[in-house]
């Protein structure tokens, strides 16, 4: 058995998530459909993330083991991109070891939040207008607080699977490009719903409404109803999945 890492990028406008649900069409299921009609064999897929309804990704990271004759990656990259939707883009297809695992061998996730204070008929569809413009400096004199936290409780949706709602923020950091605020945050794991919550909360400090020991409380309360609230998942992108150097082949 051969294993192999898919990396891929998807606009999520048509998707019900990532992760196959009985309530709609995700990515997951596009992808995993493309690949047992081309390899004509059933294939399953496992990606890094599960991305929410409408989020989009700019590297997700997914793999899939293989017990047949061996193929061209690049053979393979072409007929998957011309087989799936305008809306997913394979760009590579590379083995790793038998062990290596799309989702629980990361070290890292990155997403990005992007947010506009003008209105923008090309690209609304993947950015979140705001009607004031946000106090870049109070937002970001926040983030440390994030990084020293360990328990995104108060930031999670509720009623989850997870066993633990601890994390580790590596940074958090806001930017100013032109018209748009967009917020990086790189993490070795998520929670549902938990960066679109954040930045809900974090702008609640752009208006001049919560400051230091206002965000303290938040976090101590461990209470997702104190918080900010989530906002929408169409400016939302994974932007970046990190591995161990020693998985490759």
């Amino acid at each position: 058995m051969a294993r192999f890492f898919i990396t891929l990028s998807y606009n999520g406008k048509n998707y019900i998530g990532w992760q196959i649900q009985p309530n709609g069409l995700s990515v997951q299921e596009k992808l995993q459909y493309a690949l047992s009609t081309i390899l004509r064999s059933e294939v399953e897929v496992v990606g890094a993330g599960r991305t929410d309804a409408g989020v989009h990704a700019s590297k997700m990271i997914a793999h899939f083991d293989w017990v047949g004759d061996p193929f061209s990656s690049e053979d393979l990259v072409f007929k998957l991109n011309s087989f799936l939707p305008k809306d997913i883009a394979i760009f590579s297809i590379n083995e790793v070891k038998p062990d290596a695992h799309a989702r629980f061998s990361a070290i890292s996730r990155t997403y990005k939040y992007y947010i506009t204070t003008e209105k923008d008929p090309f690209h609304h569809e993947l950015t979140y207008r705001v009607n004031f413009i946000p106090d870049i400096d109070k937002m970001n004199a926040l983030c440390p607080l994030l990084i020293q936290t360990k328990d995104f409780t108060s930031f999670s949706k509720l009623h989850t699977d997870v066993k633990t709602n601890i994390c580790s923020i590596e940074y958090a950091v806001w930017k100013r490009m032109g018209n748009l605020y967009v917020f990086e945050i790189k993490a070795d794991r998520f929670l549902r719903n938990m960066v679109r919550a954040i930045v809900g909360t974090l702008l609640e400090a752009g208006r001049g409404r919560l400051d230091e020991k206002g965000l303290i409380r938040i976090i101590n309360a461990k209470n997702r109803q104190v918080a900010g609230d989530s906002v929408p998942g169409n400016a939302l992108f994974l932007d970046n999945v990190q591995y161990p150097d020693d998985i490759w082949r």
